[in-house]
């Protein structure tokens, strides 16, 4: 009996885990990322894995009752309502103008492109024959 507790601790132990490594992802996402919709997009993903697994490591955690359907339930609830809210947010914020962040840099050659062409002809060419 007390090896059942164990393995249902350690699984347990794993789900959450793992649901605290994608909730930790979604929150450097919304700190790091640049614009609304790079935060929206990091959000919605990461946040709605890591929440269904910490709930299903808690279900796991409970065991077989009443408290474990009802976790399953606002789970279930979670992973239809987190992706609709965040594409319904950023759907508005497009309609409405919301400016879409664009990083502009100006492209350096290194080489001219003759001399790239003979680099490229010299590196490519059979030494052996």
């Amino acid at each position: 009996m007390m090896a059942d507790g164990f393995w249902q601790e350690i699984v347990s132990f794993l789900l959450m885990g793992a649901g605290l490594i994608f909730l930790v992802g979604s929150m450097i996402g919304m700190v790091r990322l640049p614009d609304f919709y790079s935060r929206i997009h990091a959000s919605g993903n990461s946040e709605t894995l890591g929440t269904l697994l910490v709930f299903l490591g808690l279900a796991v955690y409970n065991g077989v009752s009443v408290t474990s359907a009802k976790i399953l339930a606002v789970s279930m609830f979670v992973f239809l309502g987190n992706p609709i809210g965040s594409h319904i947010l950023s759907k508005a914020a497009y309609k409405t103008g919301y400016p879409v962040w664009m990083k502009r840099r100006p492209v350096k050659r290194q080489d001219p492109p003759e001399d790239r062409a003979g680099k490229e002809a010299a590196a490519n060419a059979d030494l052996h024959g």
